[in-house]
């Protein structure tokens, strides 16, 4: 197996961007991505796409032809494209399968990508779409949607371990506060705990600040074999750990609902493969897609012992000149979450910080860092680790 690493990025704003297609997301991300990589089409030997939901939210199912078409690859040079979904992982699964393609020996030269275009439809709709990943059949018929499955899991972690919603609270600040750093996020406006508080009701006792919100956006990495990254970049990232954990798709079927076992497992695996443990890692971003997520995650990547998560963000240790820096971009919670783009959005973040280009959000002496990505309510898992 050869070493692989990121050698270009490119991503689009994210957000309400009505003036914008499906096409042109992925399109402009692409070409963003290209030009950092200072490659050219003909070196291109594969595209992986991650998409959630296009059938539900463009009426387009056969993206990844699409895409081909759109991007100039399909008719002279006939590029393979291959759409990946996993729910909202489904970003991180399309990067895993293109550094396996890279790492393999199959192609040299990988574009992973993501995207998703869910704002031109009604909000009934997004919120169906968001509930199709998790269990229809025995979640979704009863009326369960993503948020409640996550506020039965913020309640169980309330009463076993006394988290707050303060403390929850506390992680929508923190990554509001992240993101007014970034030019590329949905939501730059800083927030207090008391507005996250008195927010309207989601689901007891998540409310509308503790959720991350729907957006469009597009984006990209370059993959290529380490050996010959130098060729294209000065500041090669190298992919340390690729992971990826299963586990049921419906809460019921748990065993712990406080715990996201496809996580700790994932987690175990790529700090296995990297051959460091959380404690190396400069900064992590993390599926924050409510508040109670970015507590289990932390928790669950090994980051804190479990049911400290609360705790830890409440006393400042995840901010962003804390001990450990968690969602420096703002999240999923700062940034919005276009399902099928999040997780590749994810590993593009590392990799402005770990190439000092991060702005004024940038952690300091960033060498090494964490993506975690997840599918629906936990029952997929995708763990990178990044590094120079």
């Amino acid at each position: 197996m050869r070493d692989v690493a990121i050698i270009g990025v490119g991503c689009t704003r994210f957000g309400e961007l009505w003036d914008y297609s499906f096409r042109d997301l992925v399109v402009e991300a692409g070409l963003r991505a290209i030009v950092d990589a200072r490659i050219t089409g003909e070196e291109i030997d594969a595209i992986y796409l991650g998409n959630m939901s296009a059938g539900m939210f463009i009426e387009q199912e056969h993206i990844a032809s699409v895409v081909a078409d759109h991007a100039g690859v399909a008719s002279d040079l006939h590029t393979p494209v291959t759409r990946v979904e996993a729910g909202c992982a489904s970003g991180a699964l399309a990067l895993r399968s293109g550094i396996m393609a890279v790492a393999s020996g199959w192609h040299d030269i990988v574009i992973a990508a993501g995207v998703e275009k869910m704002t031109d439809v009604s909000s009934g709709l997004a919120e169906e779409a968001l509930s199709s990943s998790a269990d229809r059949e025995w979640e979704g018929v009863y009326g369960a949607t993503l948020a409640s499955l996550y506020a039965m899991m913020a309640r169980a972690h309330m009463k076993r371990y006394g988290t707050t919603r303060e403390q929850m609270a506390a992680v929508a600040v923190k990554n509001h506060d992240n993101a007014s750093k970034n030019p590329l996020a949905q939501y730059k406006n800083k927030i207090t705990i008391e507005g996250v508080l008195n927010s309207g009701k989601v689901a007891e006792p998540l409310r509308v600040l503790d959720c991350s919100s729907i957006a469009d956006g597009a984006a990209a990495c370059v993959l290529a074999p380490l050996e010959i990254a130098e060729k294209y970049t000065d500041i090669p990232v190298k992919v340390r750990a690729s992971a990826q954990a299963s586990d049921t798709i419906a809460l019921h079927d748990r065993r712990d609902i406080t715990t996201m076992d496809a996580t700790v497992y994932a987690a175990e695996r790529a700090f296995e493969i990297a051959g460091v443990t959380p404690r190396d890692l400069d900064l992590a971003e993390v599926h924050d897609s409510y508040t109670i997520s970015e507590i289990m995650a932390i928790e669950d990547l090994g980051f804190v012992r479990k049911g400290e998560g609360g705790k830890a963000v409440e006393e400042g240790r995840t901010t962003l000149h804390g001990e450990m820096p968690i969602n420096p971009s703002g999240g999923l919670k700062g940034c919005g979450n276009p399902l099928g783009a999040t997780g590749v959005r994810q590993a593009i973040e590392l990799v402005w910080q770990l190439r000092g280009e991060a702005g004024e959000r940038q952690v300091d002496d960033a060498r090494i860092g964490l993506t975690h990505n997840v599918g629906g309510s936990g029952g997929t898992a995708v763990v990178h680790i990044l590094s120079l």
